[in-house]
């Protein structure tokens, strides 16, 4: 009987550790706080610190190591970007991120049976094109809906840098060149996601707009554009739309790195913008662990071992403080109980793609841009045959390259569009352009990893021959030529042979030209393009442009339905289209200077060298350069013709002179014979005071409904007193000033259709800042 005394303390043991075991808190029974206090360090550490990035195809040793822990943790979703830790024992659970922002990116490189096929979306630049953040949101719904029934928790984006230079070649994920276009459409996208109770990063903040040398890039530029240009869009984001995430971008603004910068994510993000979500890192982003946790960058991504020690040992040593550390880690699990996997939600692994793909067809034919259109060349109406110019017009590009590009299930190209109409095309033609792109292909690289991130150069334009070009064009009623741009991530654009048309490409144009109206027959030209390119060298030749953008896996279906006259183009250019790259003003420094200094490597995936880069062009950015220095664009910022006409009148404002806001309504009527929508765009010209200011700037803008010939709609748009303010670096304060400003009503930045002023009788301080991110040198800035 001796040993019954140890035995029930033994029993009386087990009982008291499984009672403290079920007692422990839970995450969402129990608070937040108390779910912390129950932490230990190590679980804290690994909380800021991703894992579970597979990519199919990349070898093992190509990326830094990981826990060992980890890595016999199964993927919830195979292919996605990576994964947050969580703790069993106290709820909190794993959550799984996916990288967008046209779409769910599965990383994929098969076909077949068992594959995860997502609906590709049309590029943003496309979406903004749109001026519709009704239409935005509800592609926002359909892919947060998307995500959620993957099992996804965060999709990475919306990307919202501001289209600085036209060869950025990220600029297809991105919206405008414009904050305020950027910021309402990004709202809108946010919200689309956040509804169907999935979260967003938005990215890449901030300044990320050029991607060579990206991981060292560091960008100079002062307080005015960063608070006018760079940050504007994403304050109106945050403030709007309340986004679950934002990511930090990979370079350095003003001497240190984004993701290092508590001036950024902590003074200016939380403290001004009042922020309540996390942080993540790009993926590999910064060089030092601890510096990105003390700057309120809560979650490094995709994580290694060494920054769990790191962050470990700082936490031991005083270099992270606790409150630093639970701050982060709090943050990270308010999140966590909004989500999908928090909520135990049952995803079936299949959305509605049909759905979806319907609802991306709408919008990629809203967002295309008919840039040109002599004696109503379009609508094409009753053509014996369309013939066919153009690879891109066989082999669509339906988004970019990288890490925003979309594994689905099939593209519908430019002559399937018109095959599903029921136009007909020139057969002979096809079949040669099928033949050779088949062929030409067979010749690339499988795709993969590398090849998605360092994608082969595209198929040189097929060259026609002399019998099969003059039996197509004469046999035709008209002629229709495809010129084709891609880009992504990783590498920006050249001018010569990508901005600017290839010889070959002019070739064509000038030759289908001739051709086809020496028969008395129209020329037709698509651009089907994520960016800019040049178009005033050649545009005379064409009768009618049509900017198609990359318009997502319905793209063709989407261009038959405006070339065809099914929809009427009413989308709007969200960048200003040049007369020569010269003349964009920020062309004499893109992307930046490589600095010669020591090559200190970030991660294995980093082939940056250190670079730098000023940004002289300030805040004259996009139109607000052109407008005010009076440099003459091919195509202006806004413009946008339509099948229809509309005229604009009754232009009235709440009052004469502005108090706390100004409500402003125009009425606008279709004068025309086919039904349409209107973009209406609110331009405001301020008075001078002491700043330096652009000609004009957008403030406001909305899209009508669909008027038939005759209707009228009444647009109603709001001012608010920020709206009429600049930044005065001197007083760190945003100052509206006293006087006289204009209102512009317009049909793009160009063409202004009416004007009203109203006064603001003394000068107002809207907002007071902090000196956050002043650069620390002086900047040589146009003025």
């Amino acid at each position: 009987m001796r040993f019954l005394p140890v035995l029930l303390s033994l029993t009386l043991l087990i009982s008291l550790s499984s009672l403290a075991q079920n007692n422990l808190p839970q995450l969402g029974k129990s608070s937040v706080a108390e779910v912390l206090k129950a932490m230990t360090t190590e679980e804290k550490v690994k909380m800021l610190v991703g894992f579970g990035f597979h990519v199919p195809g990349l070898p093992a040793n190509f990326l830094p190591p990981t826990d060992p822990a980890d890595d016999s943790v199964k993927d919830k979703v195979p292919g996605t970007s990576g994964r947050l830790h969580g703790v069993a024992r106290l709820g909190v659970p794993i959550l799984t991120v996916a990288d967008g922002p046209a779409g769910v990116h599965i990383w994929s490189f098969d076909d077949g049976p068992g594959q995860t096929y997502a609906t590709a979306l049309p590029n943003a630049t496309l979406l903004a094109a749109t001026w519709d953040e009704a239409l935005v949101t509800r592609m926002g719904g359909a892919f947060g809906n998307e995500a959620k029934e993957y099992g996804i928790d965060i999709v990475l984006g919306p990307a919202m840098n501001i289209q600085r230079n036209p060869l950025n070649g990220r600029n297809f994920e991105y919206y405008s060149e414009d904050p305020v276009l950027s910021g309402n459409i990004s709202a809108a996208m946010v919200k689309g996601v956040q509804d169907q109770g999935v979260g967003v990063s938005v990215k890449h903040f901030v300044a990320n707009n050029a991607e060579t040398n990206r991981n060292k890039l560091n960008t100079i530029v002062s307080l005015r554009a960063l608070r006018e240009i760079y940050l504007r869009g994403f304050e109106i984001t945050v403030k709007k739309s309340n986004p679950w995430t934002i990511m930090s971008s990979y370079n350095k603004v003003n001497g240190v790195y984004t993701s290092q910068s508590r001036d950024l994510l902590t003074t200016i993000l939380r403290n001004e913008w009042g922020f309540k979500g996390f942080v993540m890192s790009d993926w590999f982003g910064g060089v030092d662990a601890v510096a990105q946790e003390n700057a309120g960058n809560n979650l490094l991504m995709p994580g290694s071992f060494n920054q769990i020690k790191s962050i470990l040992s700082a936490v031991q040593h005083d270099s992270i403080s606790a409150k630093q550390l639970d701050e982060n880690v709090t943050q990270i699990l308010n999140i966590i109980l909004l989500s999908p996997t928090f909520k135990n939600f049952h995803y079936t692994n299949q959305p509605d793609l049909a759905a979806h793909a319907a609802l991306s067809r709408t919008a990629a034919a809203d967002g295309m841009v008919l840039l040109k259109n002599e004696d109503n060349t379009l609508p094409l109406k009753n053509t014996t045959s369309i013939a066919l110019f153009g690879n891109s017009s066989y082999d669509i590009i339906a988004g970019g390259t990288g890490s925003g590009d979309v594994h689905r299930k099939y593209t519908v190209s430019l002559i399937d569009g018109f095959v599903n109409a029921g136009v007909p095309t020139e057969t002979q033609l096809a079949s040669s352009y099928k033949t050779y792109i088949q062929t030409e292909k067979a010749k690339q690289p499988k795709p993969s990893m590398m090849t998605i991130m360092n994608p082969p150069p595209p198929i040189q334009e097929m060259n026609v021959s002399d019998t099969l070009f003059t039996a197509s064009v004469q046999h035709a009623g008209i002629i229709v030529f495809s010129i084709g741009r891609n880009a992504g991530e990783g590498k920006d654009r050249n001018v010569e042979n990508d901005f600017n048309l290839t010889d070959a490409e002019k070739n064509v144009i000038q030759k289908l030209s001739s051709a086809a109206h020496a028969q008395h027959k129209k020329l037709v030209v698509v651009i089907n393009s994520g960016s800019v390119i040049e178009t005033a060298s050649w545009r005379d030749y064409a009768d009618a442009i049509l900017l198609a953008w990359q318009p997502g896996m319905e793209g063709g279906n989407a261009m038959a339905d405006v070339l065809t006259g099914k929809v009427n183009p009413s989308g709007k250019l969200p960048e200003t289209f040049p007369m020569a790259y010269a003349d964009v003003p920020s062309a004499k420094n893109f992307p930046g200077k490589e600095t010669g200094e020591p090559d200190a490597k970030g991660s294995m995936m980093d082939f940056a060298k250190p670079a730098v880069v000023t940004y002289e062009d300030g805040i004259y950015v996009g139109y607000r350069y052109y407008s005010t220095f009076k440099v003459k664009p091919a195509y202006a910022f806004g413009y946008g013709l339509s099948y229809t006409k509309f005229e604009y009148s009754d232009l009235k404002l709440s009052s004469e002179h502005f108090q706390n806001q100004l409500t402003v309504t125009v009425r606008i009527t279709n004068k025309g014979k086919t039904s349409g929508k209107e973009v209406v765009e609110l331009y405001l010209t301020a008075p001078k005071g002491t700043l330096d200011k652009p000609s004009l700037e957008l403030k406001a803008f909305a899209k009508t409904g669909l008027l038939s010939p005759g209707a009228s709609e009444t647009v109603t748009l709001i001012l608010n007193t920020k709206d009429l303010a600049s930044f005065d670096t001197n007083q760190l304060s945003w100052i509206a000033a006293a006087g006289s400003y204009e209102i512009k009503m317009g049909a793009s930045s160009e063409d202004i259709k009416l004007s009203k002023s109203f006064k603001l009788d003394k000068e107002l301080v809207v907002e007071k800042v902090s000196n956050a991110l002043a650069p620390t040198v002086t900047i040589n800035e146009l003025k």
